[in-house]
């Protein structure tokens, strides 16, 4: 698994995480509703200024990981498009990139085990409805550690593809991937069961 915090220290880093994580879901909240492209491209725009505001090279590091999702986007805007709809793909492409691209700012500028702090916190009332806070914290901090890797493991297996045949990708793809995805989970889960499992901090004490 790999780490998504830039040790490359900013401003940024030494925010708290529950704030970074409260501007964040109140900025995807004011986005969501937003229906014209210049204000969802003056928001990307914002995004992307403070990439810069922590440095060239931080910026280059997040314009690295959102590679993928440029595909994803490129793909909605180009069915908007055929279906004539340019102006509605160009705003929901902005603003889909946009926030991503603020997450993403967040994961790298803030440390997984402070997130999933966050989360166990904000999910404790759920333990009365038989929801443990600290496996919630856990599936939120293995999703966001899993996901380079999910993606690293499809570009591994395109390349394959593409070694091997000069069609494009075949959809038959995403069969390999789903099953290396479900492989990765199992060995995950029989280590953390080699470690006594997700028992929870009063268990551990007595």
């Amino acid at each position: 698994m790999l780490s998504l915090t830039v040790e490359t220290k900013s401003w940024m880093h030494k925010l708290p995480v529950p704030l970074k994580l409260g501007l964040l879901c109140l900025a995807t909240l004011l986005m969501l509703p937003v229906t014209n492209w210049m204000i969802a491209l003056a928001a990307m725009a914002t995004v992307a200024a403070l990439y810069l505001t922590a440095g060239w090279a931080f910026a280059q590091v997040g314009i690295t990981r959102l590679k993928p999702l440029v595909y994803l986007v490129g793909l909605i805007f180009i069915y908007h498009v055929v279906t004539g709809r340019i102006e509605e793909g160009l705003t929901i492409s902005l603003k889909l990139f946009a926030m991503v691209s603020l997450a993403n700012l967040v994961t790298m500028t803030s440390r997984l085990d402070d997130m999933m702090a966050v989360v166990e916190t904000l999910s404790k009332p759920l333990h009365r409805v038989g929801l443990p806070p600290r496996t919630l914290g856990l599936a939120m901090g293995l999703v966001i550690r899993f996901t380079p890797v999910f993606l690293k493991k499809g570009e591994l297996l395109n390349e394959a593809w593409r070694a091997r045949s000069a069609k494009r990708a075949s959809p038959r793809l995403l069969v390999p991937l789903a099953l290396g995805a479900l492989d990765d989970a199992d060995y995950v889960a029989d280590a953390l069961r080699a470690r006594g499992g997700l028992s929870s901090a009063e268990e551990i004490k007595k």
